[in-house]
């Protein structure tokens, strides 16, 4: 017998699939060719895609369908975070081998409802069809004036280089995922803690109001880190044609990983790990400390950016030796 929970995609066919996800959608935007937003005229809209790949950013052993969707909204929302924008709204294209469940792919909306309201972003469209493997591809817009888009090509020698929270966490929650024996000297909290923050990452949308309070009309560059910190340090200098120097000391690590594992091993993952999805901002020090104050939770100023073109991690105590950042040295695709 075929029940709701067992059928799958090639047994409702397209259509019927459309019509169950709809009900995920903005009802008075969807149903026409293409998405008609309304935006401020004296504001830039700021437009991102990202494209999830089963077996190479989610799989059954580590994400469940409704973390694949709160991941995939995230990792848009946080793409708006980074550029200063608000979002308006998502687009989502979805391929689907015909034996997924059509539990699976409700599951996933879901998912992506439960990440996108709190921010009030509504699902604008999209479209489905067949594929080898499940990919899930999304567009967000956003708006943005033009004085505050945050762009990684902007920064300036002297400006403090702030984190808004924690590296490695996501990192050290795919490994406890990947290796639950991993956790048997974690409590529950420890495990659950870093569980959410590979499955769960906050996109940090919340960092906006607080910054753009204390910056006024001063510029900020910056990037989000779902590539790793270290990655984000490096983009940032070299769109920007300058060097930085990082104390490692200053970089915050959560403590369910310090629990987990090394404290050099967790800087690592906080350098290269990658989804994380916290901003890295640049701006003058003193606006620098005074939103650091303001955001708490592991916001930091973790170094400066130089004129010298190359990106130090330095050890203010001498325990380890200087090292030099690069962009061969976190995850890429093709490498």
């Amino acid at each position: 017998m075929i029940t709701e929970y067992s059928k799958i995609v090639k047994d409702i066919g397209e259509q019927g699939l459309l019509k169950k996800l709809q009900y995920f959608c903005s009802r008075d935007i969807v149903g026409d060719d293409g998405a008609v937003l309304s935006i401020d005229s004296a504001q830039k809209l700021v437009v991102t895609t990202d494209v999830l790949v089963d077996g190479v950013h989610f799989s059954d052993r580590t994400t469940p369908p409704e973390t694949v969707g709160w991941r995939s909204a995230a990792a848009n929302l946080s793409d708006l975070a980074a550029m200063g924008a608000k979002p308006i709204g998502i687009t989502v294209g979805l391929g689907l081998p015909g034996e997924v469940t059509v539990n699976w792919v409700k599951k996933l909306y879901q998912g992506l409802n439960d990440c996108l309201q709190p921010n009030q972003t509504p699902i604008v469209g999209g479209d489905i069809c067949r594929s080898p493997v499940i990919t899930v591809s999304i567009t967000a817009f956003g708006t943005a004036f033009p004085h505050r888009v945050i762009l990684r090509s902007s920064a300036t020698p002297g400006q403090a280089i702030v984190v808004t929270g924690t590296h490695g966490g996501s990192r050290g929650g795919l490994e406890l995922l990947l290796n639950p024996q991993l956790g048997n000297n974690l409590t529950v909290a420890q495990q659950e803690s870093l569980i959410n923050f590979h499955q769960r990452p906050q996109p940090r949308l919340d960092v906006l109001q607080p910054l753009w309070e204390i910056v006024g009309m001063t510029n900020v560059a910056g990037m989000d880190s779902s590539d790793g910190l270290g990655d984000a340090v490096v983009q940032i200098c070299c769109m920007s044609g300058v060097g930085a120097k990082i104390e490692r000391s200053q970089i915050s690590l959560p403590s369910s990983l310090l629990a987990l594992v090394s404290s050099e091993q967790a800087l690592n993952w906080a350098l290269y790990g990658g989804e994380d999805f916290e901003l890295v901002l640049c701006l003058p020090k003193e606006l620098a400390e005074k939103l650091v104050k303001q955001l708490k939770n592991g916001a930091a100023i973790i170094g400066e950016i130089t004129k010298e073109p190359k990106i130090i991690l330095v050890d203010s105590q001498g325990k380890y030796p200087e090292q030099e950042l690069s962009l061969t040295q976190g995850f890429q695709h093709f490498k």
